[in-house]
C-alpha cells in the first residue's frame, strides 16, 4: 500500500496530537506535590520504613504465619514505594508493628445433607492489628485492625487449601495497610 501525501500528513499528525496531549496532561500533575503512579503520597523527607516482626497472638495457622506476614509487608513496601526497609530500632521515618489477632474457620452457606445440615463452603478469616507511626507527621499515626477472608469448598480440608488462602488473604490485608499508611486512601 502506498501512502499519498494526505494520508502521510494525517499519519504524522496523530503522533503529534498524542505528544501534545501528554505534555498538556503532565504539566498540571507536576504541580500537584509529591505523587507517584503507585498511589503513594510521601513527603520527600520520608526515606525509610521499619516493619517489626508481627506476633501470632492466636496460635492458629502455620507455625511461620507471622514471619510470612512480616515478609509480605516488607516486600510490598519495597516493590510499591521508594522507601528503604530499616531495622525496627525506632529510628525509621515510618514504623509498622502489630500482631495476628484472629485466625478463624467458620462454616457458611449451609446445605441439607443426609445427616442434617452441612456447610457447602467454609471461610478462613484472618485479622491483624496494626500500629503505624509516622515520625515526621504524627497526624497520620493510627492503630487499626485489618481483616480479610477467603472461602473454600466443604469437600476440601483446610490443610489442602490453607497455603493458597493465606496468600490471597495476606495480599489484600497488606494492600489495605499500604493504602492507609502511605497512600492515605
Amino acid at each position: 500500500m502506498r501512502l499519498n501525501r494526505n494520508h502521510w500528513n494525517r499519519f504524522v499528525s496523530i503522533p503529534s496530537f498524542f505528544l501534545l496531549f501528554c505534555i498538556l496532561w503532565f504539566i498540571p500533575i507536576s504541580g500537584c506535590g509529591v505523587y507517584s503512579f503507585t498511589g503513594t503520597t510521601l513527603s520527600p523527607d520520608i526515606q525509610n520504613i521499619s516493619v517489626a516482626n508481627f506476633l501470632n497472638d492466636v496460635g492458629g495457622g502455620p507455625a511461620n504465619i507471622s514471619q510470612q506476614f512480616t515478609e509480605r509487608l516488607k516486600e510490598y513496601y519495597q516493590q510499591n514505594s521508594t522507601l528503604k526497609i530499616a531495622s525496627p530500632d525506632g529510628n525509621a521515618d515510618l514504623q509498622l508493628e502489630g500482631s495476628i489477632i484472629g485466625y478463624d474457620v467458620t462454616p457458611i452457606a449451609p446445605t441439607q445433607g443426609q445427616n442434617g445440615q452441612l456447610a457447602a463452603l467454609n471461610r478462613l478469616t484472618i485479622r491483624v492489628q496494626v500500629k503505624f507511626v509516622n515520625t515526621k507527621n504524627e497526624e497520620e499515626n493510627f492503630e487499626s485492625p485489618f481483616s480479610f477472608y477467603a472461602d473454600f469448598p466443604q469437600d476440601r480440608t483446610l490443610t489442602q487449601v490453607e497455603n493458597d488462602l493465606i496468600v490471597v488473604i495476606f495480599d489484600q490485608i497488606v494492600f489495605d495497610i499500604f493504602n492507609k499508611s502511605v497512600a492515605n486512601w
